[in-house]
């Protein structure tokens, strides 16, 4: 049922956004690795960057969170403050023998957010709506930057990319209420306007790796 709500919100929120941009994938990405690996994006608030993820094949699980502060004040209450150092996150498990990571960045360059909103995405505005990459690795920072050098280098945006990356930044997964919120919540107002038009673009620009059915952090029901 719930995945039938969603599917009707899809159709309602069709005509609330642009289309996605189209965004060249990197030219500099991992190998194919064995085991599982984790990313953590940070693009505006964190529902609709979880949704997008959870619908991508090769990812095995999303998990809305915090980044870039302490484990003390990664509630969100206090990272509401805008004075905790966090971003609304989200850490990303993926199969990297079926979507690598640099795919992951096209995605999150292209549908997930707008990379030259500093400091903000849409209605939402602080730093804790920063548009940041948490690199695992020092080879996920290095793909990140020259992929950030390379849109850049293409004129992809009329304006240029704020995205930043910190590195060593420890990530803390969100209140349960906050997880599959899209999912659970697909007719809410805000999911409505700013997330469902980012899943449907999704399924248009990236029809081979889009999964109609989510991952979810908790088992549906």
């Amino acid at each position: 049922m719930k995945h039938l709500v969603l599917a009707l919100a899809l159709t309602l929120a069709a005509p609330l956004a642009a289309e996605a941009r189209a965004v060249p994938a990197p030219v500099q990405d991992e190998p194919a690795g064995a085991a599982t690996e984790v990313a953590v994006l940070a693009g505006g608030c964190f529902w609709g960057v979880q949704g997008v993820f959870q619908h991508v094949e090769g990812v095995l699980k999303a998990v809305s969170g915090y980044a870039g502060g302490t484990k003390d004040t990664a509630d969100y209450e206090t990272v509401s403050s805008e004075k905790t150092g966090h971003a609304e996150a989200v850490e990303i498990t993926f199969d990297p023998k079926r979507i690598s990571y640099g795919r992951l960045l096209q995605i999150y360059f292209s549908v997930a957010h707008d990379p030259t909103e500093l400091n903000r995405q849409g209605p939402d505005v602080g730093t804790s709506y920063r548009s940041t990459i948490f690199p695992r690795s020092d080879e996920q920072a290095r793909i990140a930057k020259a992929y950030i050098a390379q849109l850049d280098a293409a004129h992809v945006y009329g304006d240029k990319i704020v995205t930043t990356i910190e590195p060593d930044k420890a990530f803390y997964p969100a209140e349960d209420y906050h997880q599959d919120f899209l999912t659970r919540h697909p007719m809410y107002p805000y999911i409505v306007m700013f997330d469902l038009p980012k899943i449907r673009d999704l399924k248009a620009s990236f029809s081979d790796v889009f999964r109609p059915e989510p991952v979810l952090v908790f088992a549906s029901k």
